[in-house]
């Protein structure tokens, strides 16, 4: 019982493969029918959106030939879309990207065994027969040649083998009967040639798979390793160099890469399938689908190799990309943080019941910041600068006076001449007035700056008077703006330290009468002639 429980949960675990679930459901024959159509026999990758056109091109017709009611049972419902994600979830299908970066699908080995094992079923071939006895006997031969243990053995069945082809070149030299095959024997040695050619495709993309899921135990190892990083890295170059060697997948690859290698025998196999196709009867055996099939062997061994070692490349390059940039310090900080979140989150449901929400951002929300630094620490701001060259002997150094002349305002000078007009004792009626009965040594451009800033500390300003009413000086239209009256202004004759004269246009400032506490009114100022740019 034991015996018989022991072999139904291997059989289980058989049935549980992608292979047997894809053709053990009931839509299989179209789905196996949708995949042949599409990929061919060498597997090519399919552009994602493509494949879904194809599908529902491919569902269309069938629907059309099979009719309404039988196409409801036989074909899978949805789109194209979906049943491609459908067959992706259900290990038939994997998608991934080919070396231009676009994104494509192909199947993965469960499909391909599938859809050579329906290929085998579909061709017709006797279950028992001449050449599959001859083959067995040879195979077995060989293999026992190659590989007993006993040196003297080894050396006995070479020794017959030779014997056993020399008399048969001797027979054939000397012009004995050359033995030809039937047909029989042609079409069951083209019927395994087939099946053997058409497993390759999904052994290569058996080992491709390996290779991928190597790559994701690795990095997962690697992710997960709390050592050191050099002793990391280390025993990731270490299981990289023996990646071939440590899976029955590796090692078979490394022996088929090491036999197509080797350009002789390539072209020897080449040789002898088109001396094959060549044959008289093989026109009658093949189909042109077939033919073709054993014409591209060598190709499709050449692709399934570079599919496999550009996978490998890919492993590769991810480990070396995650060494790279894999940043322990971030990675602990993350770390940190998530497990405080943990904490937070397990003493917030201490706390509260069982149907307690807590609205949660799915993005934080934007930090307002009114600025932003454009420019940064700089060493070369922070250099001292360069110290004064000592003036030479016969240089004639600056003056007080000369300081003096180029400098600001003397306010101080300015308060004492405005404080002794609003005391009555010099009498002016204007800021003007005041400037012009200034020394010359007072009256320079910049000192008009000092007496208006002087005004705006006692608050004066220039009067404006009123606009005119709208209309005014026009027809009397009621939507005209009112007429804005310029500012009076008065002159200031300025004198620079170098002697000349310029004269300026300030608007026109009264000063409060001292003894009224109001200011003057404004004199008749008469029309002032337009000056030129350099007067003003």
């Amino acid at each position: 019982m034991s015996d018989v429980a022991s072999e139904l949960a291997r059989v289980q675990h058989a049935f549980a493969q992608p292979t047997l679930t894809l053709l053990h459901q009931r839509q299989a024959p179209v789905v196996i029918t949708l995949f042949r159509e599409a990929f061919g026999r060498q597997n090519r990758p399919v552009e994602t959106a493509r494949l879904h056109t194809q599908v529902e091109e491919h569902l269309a017709a069938v629907r059309t030939a099979l009719g309404d009611d039988l196409a409801a049972e036989l074909l899978p419902p949805g789109s194209g879309r979906e049943l491609c994600q459908r067959w992706m979830r259900g290990r038939w299908l994997v998608r991934a990207l080919d070396e231009r970066g676009r994104e494509v699908y192909t199947l993965t080995s469960h499909a391909q065994q599938a859809l050579e094992l329906v290929t085998t079923l579909t061709r017709d071939r006797a279950t028992l027969s001449e050449h599959r006895i001859a083959t067995i006997l040879s195979t077995t031969r060989r293999f026992n040649s190659e590989a007993n243990p006993d040196r003297g053995a080894r050396v006995g069945l070479l020794n017959e083998e030779i014997a056993r082809l020399t008399a048969e070149r001797d027979r054939l030299v000397d012009g004995g009967d050359l033995a030809g095959a039937d047909g029989d024997y042609m079409s069951e040695g083209f019927t395994e040639l087939l099946s053997l050619v058409s497993a390759l495709p999904s052994d290569f993309a058996r080992v491709e798979e390996r290779f991928a899921t190597i790559r994701t135990e690795i990095l997962a190892a690697f992710r997960a390793e709390e050592r050191p990083a050099g002793e990391v890295i280390d025993d990731y170059l270490a299981r990289a160099d023996a990646l071939m060697t440590a899976t029955h997948e590796g090692r078979a690859f490394e022996g088929a890469f090491a036999l197509l290698r080797d350009d002789q025998t390539v072209s020897q196999l080449r040789e002898d399938i088109a001396a094959l196709l060549e044959h008289p009867l093989a026109h009658g055996i093949l189909g042109d689908a077939e033919r073709a099939e054993l014409r591209g062997t060598v190709r499709l061994v050449r692709d399934g190799l570079d599919r496999v070692l550009a996978q490998r490349s890919r492993v590769t390059a991810t480990l070396k990309e995650y060494i790279v940039s894999h940043d322990a310090e971030r990675d602990r900080e993350l770390e940190q943080t998530l497990r405080h979140l943990e904490a937070e989150l397990t003493t917030w449901m201490g706390a509260t019941g069982p149907r307690a929400t807590h609205e949660v951002p799915l993005l934080p929300s934007r930090v307002g910041v009114e600025h932003l630094r454009e420019r940064f620490f700089d060493p070369a701001d922070d250099v001292a600068p360069e110290r004064l060259v000592a003036q030479d002997a016969d240089t004639e150094p600056v003056t007080m006076a000369e300081l003096v002349a180029q400098g600001g305002p003397r306010i101080a000078g300015l308060r004492e001449r405005l404080d002794a007009v609003m005391s009555g004792l010099t009498p002016a009626g204007t800021l003007g007035e005041v400037f012009a009965g200034l020394e010359e040594d007072l009256r320079r451009p910049v000192e008009i700056f000092g007496l208006l800033h002087l005004a705006a500390e006692h608050d004066w300003e220039p009067e404006r008077p009123p606009s005119l009413p709208p209309g005014a000086g026009s027809d009397g239209g009621v939507d005209e703006p009112p007429v804005p009256v310029p500012v009076q202004v008065e002159r200031y004759a300025a004198v620079r330290p170098d002697g000349t004269a310029r004269t300026f246009e300030v608007p026109l400032l009264d000063l409060p009468d001292p003894d009224l506490g109001h200011h003057h009114d404004a004199p008749d100022q008469p029309d002032q002639p337009d000056q030129p740019e350099e007067a003003r």
